[in-house]
């Protein structure tokens, strides 16, 4: 719990079973209540550490009167519905990712899943895995109460909080309708999942994303990079606070250049996405890495590989599963 300047709270809630330990909820003062900036994800341990912060900051839940939310992922919008059942606070999503809802923890559920083992069977997943990767998003559905915005942030909107300027900027990439929030009299930028301080947020194509979700994430890069003149500071939904935005774009293009030129070397062996995933460079041994996360390297692996495709730099085959080679 820290106070980050007068009126502005960082308050970190736990997120089960997670390397990233916990999410940071800002929580915004104003002369009414207060508004927050992502909810935490829907467990007792995270209502109870974020009631305990907005009492620290010497508020209850009862007292939030909004609640904007970076993205759907169950850590940024799980307890939204939750906070807003105990104060009728207004939750705020963008249209992008409003729109994905229904399939996504509603029920389109089904669909999605039978999308998603169809989108990984094209990728060359054998069959004795396919089962538990198409499905491995329902271990944490159960963290989200399901909550229909209330209200629809486009880019550029100024939000109605009394005491602030708070603007929203589509940053799609992480999520189609990800949005960080920049408020210049205070001179901060808050991120989301869209920059953190010391690790890349996962950009991967699924049966959700867009086309190119990493072109997308490349094109937000250079556009809050503009930013940094006009900030102080950068305030993340993960690990912590930090300076010079730009100098940290930079460290990310540069690492997407150099992963981007890995993959398309390990094209030359003509590779399904699957296979050429497991030969690939992860933070842990591939036979290590399970589950969801196994499905996350798939995808990331994917969107690369979309992209090298949209520059003419690789190609794939016609016949399934996609196999890729350079051009």
């Amino acid at each position: 719990m820290e106070q980050v300047q007068p009126g502005l709270w960082s308050i970190p809630v736990p997120i089960p079973n997670s390397p990233l330990r916990y999410v940071l909820v800002y929580a915004l003062e104003m002369d009414d209540g207060v508004a927050l900036i992502d909810a935490g994800w829907d467990t007792d341990e995270a209502w109870q550490a974020l009631t305990h912060g907005l009492a620290t900051a010497g508020y209850a839940v009862g007292d939030v009167r909004g609640v904007m939310v970076t993205h759907i992922h169950p850590d940024h919008y799980g307890l939204a519905g939750r906070v807003r059942d105990t104060s009728g606070a207004w939750v705020g999503l963008h249209p992008d990712d409003a729109a994905l809802l229904p399939a996504r923890y509603g029920a389109g559920i089904n669909d999605l899943l039978d999308d998603m083992a169809a989108l990984l069977r094209d990728c060359g997943v054998p069959e004795d895995e396919l089962g538990n990767l198409s499905r491995a998003s329902l271990e944490i559905v159960d963290y989200v109460r399901q909550a229909e915005p209330d209200r629809l942030i486009q880019d550029g909107e100024r939000l109605p909080l009394p005491g602030w300027d708070l603007r929203a900027v589509h940053t799609p990439g992480h999520s189609p309708g990800h949005l960080c929030f920049y408020e210049h009299r205070r001179r901060v930028l808050f991120s989301g999942d869209h920059v953190l301080p010391r690790i890349t947020p996962n950009i991967g194509v699924h049966a959700q994303s867009s086309g190119n979700p990493l072109a997308d994430f490349v094109e937000s890069l250079a556009r809050v990079s503009r930013l940094d003149l006009h900030l102080d500071e950068v305030l993340p939904a993960h690990e912590y606070r930090f300076a010079g935005l730009a100098a940290r774009v930079s460290t990310l293009l540069a690492h997407h250049d150099a992963r981007l030129e890995e993959i398309r070397t390990a094209t030359a062996a003509r590779p399904t996405t699957w296979e050429l995933t497991a030969a690939l460079t992860w933070s842990r041994p591939w036979d290590q890495i399970s589950g969801f996360m196994r499905r996350a390297a798939v995808a990331e692996t994917l969107a690369h590989l979309v992209l090298l495709e949209s520059r003419g730099r690789v190609t794939r085959t016609r016949e399934l599963p996609w196999r890729w080679e350079p051009r």
